[in-house]
């Protein structure tokens, strides 16, 4: 895993109020509220997670050829 890139995904919306399969979908990444943040690793099942929920999310891609985090506006490119 040392040498695999990596996402931090932070909730930046509630989900409250959204469909059930959204609130399932935040619960799925590790995510509990508004602020908390998990690190996942970059596989395109976890990209097709955070597409269903760019609304809420807030995606910074990092990994070892990056340098530095990047920030993805709405998470998937």
């Amino acid at each position: 895993m040392a040498d695999a890139s990596s996402l931090v995904v932070t909730q930046v919306k509630s989900g409250i109020g959204t469909k059930p399969k959204h609130r399932g979908t935040l619960r799925a990444l590790g995510l509990h509220g508004i602020g908390s943040s998990n690190t996942l690793p970059d596989r395109p099942e976890i990209r097709g997670m955070i597409a269903r929920v760019p609304h809420l999310v807030r995606v910074e891609s990092t990994g070892p050829d990056s340098g530095a985090a990047t920030t993805e506006r709405s998470g998937v490119t």
